[in-house]
């Protein structure tokens, strides 16, 4: 299997986040709708169905990863550069156009499945990386990714071994440094979150 198409992007927390874009597109929430003193986390998982078995798995995650990175830091640059990025109306705008590009995408795909066409917009890797940089670049914050080599049984919470053995993982937080996180480590917020969704 390709490894781009066995990874998965989203935002973890606020756990809330999908529903606050949502509600944002709909006009219930204005921009900024992630406050400045919440912890933003954001993830990257790569092996999501399977595992990164080989040297050539781990370095196609590394490259996937540092594609990732490289997204969300060009993003945050552009929008100090441009101040109007991260303007009610440039996010809502932005968001509204991508709606209707991911609509149209199923609309024409042959492959159509039940999934909610707003629970798509809202888990959208494109949004959500915009969210995650518009939100740091919007309060002038610092951040930080932390890339995981494949993931050890000893580092996984007995529950989520199966999800997660043999996984890389690529976390970023809206935070200096780790040291700088209210947690143990950068895995804790994500196995607590991840818990939930078991």
């Amino acid at each position: 299997m390709i490894l781009a198409n066995d990874s998965y992007m989203g935002i973890f927390m606020p756990q809330d986040i999908q529903s606050r874009i949502l509600q944002f597109m709909d006009g219930k929430l204005t921009f900024p709708f992630i406050r400045a003193e919440e912890l933003v986390g954001v993830f990257f998982l790569f092996g999501k169905d399977g595992r990164i078995s080989n040297g050539i798995d781990v370095l196609n995650a590394k490259d996937l990863a540092r594609n990732g990175m490289d997204q969300i830091a060009k993003e945050v640059r552009l929008c100090h550069s441009m101040s109007n990025r991260t303007t009610f109306e440039f996010v809502k705008e932005n968001y509204t156009r991508r709606a209707l590009q991911i609509s149209t995408d199923m609309n024409n795909s042959l492959k159509r499945d039940s999934f909610n066409i707003r629970d798509r917009i809202s888990g959208d890797p494109t949004l959500l990386m915009n969210c995650f940089a518009q939100h740091i670049a919007y309060y002038h914050q610092d951040y930080f990714f932390e890339l995981l080599s494949p993931l050890r049984s000893a580092q996984i919470p007995e529950h989520l071994r199966k999800k997660m053995e043999s996984r890389m993982l690529l976390l970023g937080f809206n935070s200096k440094n780790a040291e700088n996180l209210p947690y143990n480590s950068t895995l804790a917020p994500f196995f607590d979150w991840l818990s939930t969704k078991a």
